[in-house]
């Protein structure tokens, strides 16, 4: 993959697709959107201790994965924070 593709902004109706995605997957793992949104906030504010994120950019999302040594699939979450800075201590 290329630089260029990761620094792209993502055009509108990929981000639509992408919230459907979310959506689908959440409501098949009986998690609601509320729920998801409660989840955002409470690793934000974990993650705010730390480091200087971008709350308002941040994207968490579950989906199903497959898992080793076991018939079906798990639900998996996956979040994407960009980081503004670290804190000097690091």
């Amino acid at each position: 993959m290329k630089i260029r593709n990761l620094l792209r902004r993502k055009k509108s109706n990929e981000i639509a697709k992408d919230r459907l995605k979310i959506l689908l997957i959440s409501d098949r793992v009986n998690c609601s959107q509320e729920i998801l949104e409660m989840i955002k906030q409470d690793i934000a504010n974990v993650i705010s201790k730390y480091m200087k994120i971008d709350a308002k950019s941040m994207e968490i999302q579950i989906s199903k994965t497959e898992t080793k040594g076991r018939n079906g699939k798990n639900p998996s979450l996956y979040a994407n924070i960009p980081i503004l800075e670290l804190n000097k201590g690091m």
